[in-house]
């Protein structure tokens, strides 16, 4: 029975879904004297981890001393004033700088432009109009027919 118990425990053990607390009965178990027969075979795999646990290293390390990063915070007061000019300075720039007899000739353009829109919006009240027109002459033909 208690076989039984180990194979559900080392299938959920393989699969990494047990406790701390049931890793522990199961490396008493494998490290114990009385296995089962059957799993005979999966105690060579606790006795690797237990020596692996024992296993320690005599050499010492030392790591390299670095010196901390100083951030300096006027960095960023530099990079954020930079960034805003930049902005600015694109932006008035972008915007057309345009004389007298330009901006006059763009008057006039917006009032042509107009005037031809007014001119557009009629001819088409115009071109429905004629639809009527065709249609009266359709019907006229199949009276007289």
């Amino acid at each position: 029975m208690e076989s039984v118990n180990v194979k559900k425990l080392l299938d959920a053990y393989f699969e990494g879904k047990t406790s701390l607390e049931e890793e522990k009965w199961l490396q008493n178990y494998f490290n114990n004297e009385k296995i089962a027969d059957d799993l005979i075979q999966y105690k060579p795999i606790f006795a690797g981890l237990k020596a692996a646990k024992e296993e320690c290293s005599s050499k010492t390390f030392k790591l390299p001393e670095r010196e901390p990063k100083i951030i300096k915070t006027w960095w960023y007061s530099v990079a954020a004033v930079l960034v805003v000019a930049f902005g600015v300075g694109s932006f008035y720039f972008s915007q057309p700088h345009y004389s007298q007899q330009e901006k006059e000739a763009l008057a006039a353009f917006e009032k042509s432009k107009n005037a031809m829109m007014l001119l557009s919006e009629n001819l088409n009240k115009g071109a429905e109009q004629l639809t009527f027109v065709e249609q009266f002459a359709i019907t006229k033909d199949k009276i007289f027919e």
